[in-house]
């Protein structure tokens, strides 16, 4: 049995869900938001609890059964704390900052790299060297924290580049003479 799937995802107050079908609606302060399962599980409300049961006992109905009932509390957590990435610059010149939606870098390339904040995500930049991407789907919000750090990943000789606020530089030593 999923460990993950046997726990039902509980509602806080100020969030509302619904299910017609196979479709789950949650409504919070944030916004709302959907997640449309497969016919292998069964999606129920009850007293501020959600709960999602396999149909069957085939492979698939099972692997189905935790990854959307983890999807349903994603939904859930977006629409009350929403997620968030911190991203940090290093490097000597490098830089960020906000113009309008587009995020203005500077990252030592021959020209300034300019990225077009998508549609259901913030992005700010409290310092030059800070970068925070914010939103409700956590998916979204990860793939914009990625696409930026695409553009200069962090080196593994003096640690220059993009990298998230948490991460480990493995670092190499240079050339010996």
């Amino acid at each position: 049995m999923s460990r993950i799937g046997k726990r039902p995802v509980e509602l806080p107050s100020g969030v509302q869900a619904s299910v017609s079908g196979q479709t789950v609606e949650v409504k919070g302060p944030k916004g709302a938001r959907t997640f449309t399962a497969t016919d292998d599980v069964t999606l129920e409300v009850n007293d501020n609890v959600i709960t999602v049961t396999p149909r069957g006992k085939s492979k698939r109905a099972r692997q189905q059964w935790g990854m959307s009932r983890t999807m349903v509390g994603n939904l859930v957590t977006g629409v009350t704390d929403g997620f968030k990435k911190n991203l940090e610059i290093q490097g000597v010149g490098y830089r960020a900052q906000m113009q309008g939606n587009t995020l203005k870098l500077s990252l030592g390339l021959s020209h300034e790299v300019n990225f077009e904040v998508p549609e259901g995500v913030s992005v700010t930049c409290p310092k030059q060297t800070e970068i925070i991407v914010e939103g409700t789907d956590e998916q979204l919000v990860g793939q914009v924290a990625a696409n930026i750090r695409a553009w200069r990943k962090p080196e593994p000789y003096k640690g220059k580049g993009i990298r998230y606020k948490d991460e480990y530089i493995f670092r190499k030593e240079g050339k010996k003479k």
